[in-house]
């Protein structure tokens, strides 16, 4: 279909349209990381499982993942709103909310078990996260989820380092009050978390990531860019 200029009846028609746009794929990735958290439960790989459920034509194509920035993680809550303001308490749409607004905090905590599976002390233990912005190659820091990683880990008494050469150190410190690594030193973590899909991430490979590790780090690939065996976990 060629591009074009939709002439909506109204204003009101015209947000509202935008808003259902991006409350409707919300809760599509809410439903696949609601999927990722049973999975990971069960013992499948979700990727594996999204793979195979994909052969079947009108499979929709969502992956797990953090749910940010200003449009998909903000505007539900402004329909959520309105819905209660006329006495209506939407459950659906918060309820998808809740799932993504938790994946976080999920990540982290997986992070943390497997550190301890490994024998890793986890107190005073150092994990780089990788990437800040809210999506891949662009530095848009607007609600990015992959601080609630590390405001789980540092619960834990572990130290978080955040590396994205996508973002400015001055917007990440004012926005998070976070400071950026620019040049991570090798074989300097317990673990390392690749949050974001990066070009320049996967370009890396998945060797080259592992190498900002110690020998024995944990490797959580949290987008899957790499195949199942060159990380130890993933959505």
């Amino acid at each position: 279909m060629p591009a074009g200029t939709y002439c909506a009846s109204s204003i009101r028609v015209a947000e509202a349209a935008k808003v259902i746009e991006n409350t409707q794929r919300d809760l599509n990735i809410a439903l696949i990381n609601e999927f990722a958290l049973i999975f990971n439960r069960l013992g499948l790989d979700t990727q594996e499982v999204l793979e195979a459920a994909a052969t079947k034509w009108n499979f929709l194509p969502f992956r797990p993942g953090l749910v940010g920035g200003h449009c998909i993680g903000v505007d539900p809550y402004y329909l959520t709103f309105k819905a209660q303001a006329v006495n209506y308490h939407p459950e659906v749409i918060l309820a998808g909310r809740r799932i993504n607004d938790g994946m976080g905090a999920h990540v982290g905590r997986e992070l943390v078990k497997a550190m301890i599976g490994r024998g890793q002390t986890i107190r005073g233990a150092r994990v780089l996260i990788m990437g800040l912005a809210f999506k891949e190659n662009c530095p848009d820091l607007r609600n990015s989820r992959v601080v609630d990683i590390a405001v789980e880990l540092e619960s834990f008494g572990i130290e978080v380092d955040f590396h994205d050469p996508w973002v400015d150190e001055g917007d990440a410190r004012l926005e998070y009050g976070v400071r950026l690594v620019a040049n991570p030193a090798p074989g300097s973590y317990d673990a390392v978390v690749l949050a974001v899909a990066h070009e320049v991430f996967s370009a890396m490979g998945a060797d080259g990531v592992r190498a900002l590790g110690k020998p024995e780090a944990v490797l959580f690939d949290v987008k899957a860019i790499f195949p199942r065996e060159a990380a130890d976990l993933r959505l």
